[in-house]
């Protein structure tokens, strides 16, 4: 047996293995689930918002019984992985009458945060129907906005929980690896940014950008009980300049390595892409390094 384990940041010794086969052996009916569950329960293993870490937790001791380690009940029901296939959004009718105005003959513009609303199947919609990437499901921690304007949705953004390995970025923030694994959460990704097609207004984009920095933070607290103290994205360089980050202040950190994280040739295998940034806080780098 390996001297300890680790799994999504968590160091595991042999007692705690002990500990894990003591648990299957008291609960024999038990399912999977109900184990990981149980088990988060003994460690007090819980998200920020008080949930139960049982996702994390079950790919823990799937990777201790592919180990031998120990050994899991048989698995009582499979379902199908939303991740892996998955619906298409529906296309919705909407008004596409052409928008071309002065930014001040736009306003007011709202920014509603849809996650987890009605309006959350427009939002996945447009995505599908007009981002040149199409909708994608993220994973982990979310948010989705749409910005609205004389009654029309005219813009999307999407943010979800950042990549954990980023060496441009971890250089910027000045972190440790220690940090970095119980911080991360801190930090969001802007994986989707659309303004509708029609819709032709100098300036909006950074404006929108604007105003997310303003209220990104306390809509994250609201849905998952922690701020954000610090905004990341990519942008393609052979498609686009992100004029729009750099007019909202996001700096650039560096590019990728065009290999992904599960790469194993260390050699680029994707688009090269520019890391910006955007802290939202002053105190960002002191927030994000507490250990």
């Amino acid at each position: 047996m390996a001297s300890e384990w680790r799994y999504r940041g968590r160091v595991l010794t042999a007692d705690d293995v002990t500990l894990i086969r003591q648990l299957i052996a008291e609960n024999p009916s038990a399912s999977r689930r109900r184990l990981s569950e149980r088990l988060c329960e003994v460690w007090q293993w819980k998200q920020a918002n008080g949930a139960l870490r049982a996702m994390v937790c079950r790919g823990l001791l799937l990777m201790l019984h592919r180990a031998g380690e120990i050994e899991l009940p048989p698995i009582r029901f499979k379902t199908l992985n939303p991740f892996v296939v998955r619906a298409t959004p529906t296309p919705m009718l909407i008004d596409t009458t052409p928008i071309a105005v002065a930014l001040k003959e736009l306003r007011p513009i709202e920014l509603q945060q849809v996650r987890r609303t009605g309006d959350e199947p427009l939002f996945n919609s447009l995505m599908e129907q007009h981002h040149y990437l199409k909708y994608e499901q993220p994973v982990g921690e979310q948010l989705k906005y749409l910005a609205w304007a004389q009654g029309r949705p005219v813009a999307c953004l999407a943010w979800s929980s950042a990549p954990r390995h980023l060496g441009s970025r971890d250089r910027y923030i000045g972190w440790s690896a220690e940090a970095r694994r119980r911080n991360i959460r801190f930090i969001a990704y802007n994986t989707r940014f659309l303004i509708l097609p029609w819709v032709r207004v100098p300036h909006l984009a950074s404006h929108l950008l604007g105003r997310m920095a303003a209220v990104l933070s306390d809509d994250w607290y609201r849905m998952y009980s922690h701020p954000i103290y610090f905004a990341e994205t990519f942008i393609d360089p052979g498609r686009f300049r992100g004029t729009c980050y750099r007019a909202a202040n996001w700096q650039l950190m560096g590019l990728t390595t065009g290999r992904g994280k599960n790469d194993q040739t260390n050699k680029p295998n994707r688009p090269i892409k520019e890391i910006l940034g955007l802290p939202l806080t002053p105190r960002f780098r002191e927030y994000l390094s507490q250990l």
